[in-house]
């Protein structure tokens, strides 16, 4: 004890975890700025280097940040306490993310529910051929709601200790997040009208674009778990990263229910 207090050091005297000085934060919100100024260059005609540049910095920062908190887990620092302010984070973090899909909504909802002489007084426009909902957003509904079902395969393998289960189901549910994004690529391709077309269309891919986004982010998070699964880096007792992923994948399959009976299928037929 005597040697601790020399050296200006003390036994804690919280449970909290205080981090350790970090690059990150600065180098992160420098990114953001970048990659924003970069897309306002873009948008006025200018390159895309700058936006591409930002794309790559805050891509970086993300790589940087979550070793550091891995380094954290690994050295023991995330006790309870911590594990509960990361929990709260994840469900604010979320709970935002609710908000964004808000205001998509609330503007397609706006439109659908009040056509204007623009669209000439219904909704869809006239002119617009919209997709057939039980063709390929069906196929798409069953492939989210059968990857929630093997996440949550894979969550109960992990609190039974069942390694061989954790993998399986991450795997399979890495798969259909591709299978999902390569089948709504495949409807955009085969789409008649475009971003511009009017305001059916840019309602329409503002709000399945930005879902399509999330399940690519989601796919990528679950592939980052699949890769910690195979290296053993979760147990029953402590996996709030892969808690975390399935979180958010349920929250996407739950955001395109809402799309599928909204979008493509009461104000879609």
């Amino acid at each position: 004890m005597a040697d601790s207090h020399a050296a200006g050091h003390s036994e804690p005297k919280h449970p909290y975890h205080l981090v350790d000085p970090s690059p990150w934060p600065f180098v992160g919100a420098l990114s953001g700025g970048v990659f924003a100024t970069g897309m306002v260059i873009y948008m006025h005609g200018g390159t895309w280097l700058l936006a591409a540049l930002g794309v790559l910095m805050i891509v970086t920062t993300m790589f940087g940040w979550w070793r550091s908190v891995l380094r954290e887990s690994f050295a023991g620092y995330h006790n309870p306490v911590v594990a509960i302010g990361l929990r709260y984070g994840m469900v604010l973090f979320i709970a935002s993310e609710v908000m964004f899909f808000a205001a998509f909504f609330w503007a397609f909802f706006h439109a659908a529910l009040y056509p204007t002489e623009a669209t000439g007084g219904v909704w869809p426009p006239e002119g617009v051929e919209v997709f057939h909902a039980f063709e390929v957003p069906f196929l798409n509904t069953l492939v989210l709601l059968l990857s929630g079902c093997t996440v949550t395969w894979a969550h109960h393998a992990l609190l039974e200790g069942n390694r061989k289960g954790l993998i399986q189901g991450l795997a399979c549910t890495v798969a259909l997040g591709l299978f999902f994004s390569s089948l709504q690529a495949l409807e955009y391709y085969e789409a008649t009208f475009g971003f511009k077309d009017g305001i059916y269309s840019s309602t329409f891919y503002m709000a399945t674009g930005f879902h399509g986004f999330h399940v690519i982010v989601g796919t990528i998070f679950l592939a980052v778990c699949l890769f910690r699964a195979m290296k053993g880096h979760f147990t029953p007792e402590q996996h709030f990263g892969f808690e975390a992923a399935a979180w958010y994948w349920h929250f996407v399959d739950v955001v395109w229910l809402f799309l599928f009976i909204f979008v493509y299928w009461y104000f879609g037929a």
